[in-house]
């Protein structure tokens, strides 16, 4: 029994290891240090709830700068890197481009306790702007990174000059319909991922079951980090964020934003939490976005919406000109 046991597990060893080979996964460093960004990286630190830690950013300057400034959101399952067209783009027309990775995630300190909040990750961002003497600035976030821009325009109406979600998740609130589950939860979930999990969650709830070979990196990025042997601090970073998310919904403050607003939204998206914890026909009614935007964009004052008909929660990966056309139109506004 013994032996079998051990050949079972040389077995499955060798698949994973395989498995990475075949699809040229690359180890990853906890901080990705071994990963190169498209544009320089520099590092704030900060003391936070009793420890140092470091966050990194791009701070990316046009050659002709017009005045203006925007912050890139990354969203959950990403970090700043997958920002590189939007971030050419917008220095191209002038505007200065600055793109943190939050704390938890990319090349930024992964704590091993932290208590995640979206206020938390706001104040960070403040602390980040205020020492690039930065007084206002368009606030743009993708994904998670559209639930903390939410957050951020209601913390700092002063300085959001703009607002703009993408695909923005917490357009519901999941906790009327999924049944909580505890941290620990999460964190199991997390420690089960590998690169075919990852991609096949990317393939059908991103791109519907539409691969494209660009898109491998994306999946790279998440499945190299599980093959890191500190791989469990990174999970259990991702489970907290999960906590975060589902249990502190910004759907009720959207009346209160007061910074001009523009809503630009794949209505093929289906991206919901907790999808696979509830009822078929629960499942049919989350994450319906070609609805959620437009009642969206009936909280938020003034708001305009930019609907993306067969893209999904994407966008600027998906259909990069579909994106940053309605962006940069509504930034010069």
């Amino acid at each position: 029994m013994t032996k079998r046991i051990f050949i079972i597990i040389l077995f499955l060893s060798s698949y994973h290891f395989t498995s990475a080979q075949d699809n040229n996964l690359q180890w990853l460093d906890i901080e990705l240090s071994n990963y190169q960004y498209p544009y320089a990286v520099s590092y704030l630190p900060l003391n936070i709830q009793e420890q140092d830690l470091k966050m990194a950013y791009m701070d990316v300057k046009p050659d002709h700068y017009n005045g203006k400034n925007i912050v890139l959101l990354h969203g959950k399952n990403f970090n700043g890197a997958y920002w590189e067209s939007t971030i050419e783009a917008l220095t191209k027309e002038g505007y200065r481009v600055i793109v943190p990775d939050q704390i938890g995630f990319g090349k930024s300190s992964k704590p091993a306790y932290f208590h995640y909040t979206f206020q938390q990750l706001a104040l960070n961002t403040k602390a980040l702007l205020d020492s690039l003497n930065i007084k206002e600035t368009a606030i743009l976030g993708h994904s998670m990174g559209g639930m903390l821009a939410t957050r951020f325009a209601l913390m700092y109406p002063e300085t959001t000059q703009k607002l703009i979600l993408e695909n923005p998740i917490g357009l519901e609130d999941w906790k009327l319909k999924v049944p909580y589950k505890p941290v620990e939860w999460w964190y199991q979930n997390e420690l089960k991922k590998n690169y075919e999990g990852i991609k096949k969650y990317q393939l059908e709830s991103y791109y519907d079951n539409q691969w494209k070979p660009e898109y491998d990196q994306w999946v790279n990025l998440l499945a190299g980090w599980t093959l890191n042997s500190s791989y469990e601090i990174i999970a259990w970073n991702a489970a907290l964020t999960y906590d975060m998310i589902f249990t502190q919904p910004v759907v009720y403050e959207f009346e209160h934003i007061s910074s001009p607003t523009l809503l630009i939204i794949g209505t093929r998206d289906r991206t919901a939490l907790g999808k696979p914890l509830v009822a078929d026909k629960v499942r049919e009614t989350m994450g319906l976005y070609g609805e959620l935007g437009k009642i969206t964009q009936k909280k938020i004052p003034d708001a305009q919406l930019v609907e993306l008909p067969g893209i999904g929660h994407m966008p600027h990966i998906e259909n990069f000109n579909g994106f940053v056309g309605p962006l940069i139109g509504f930034l010069k506004e």
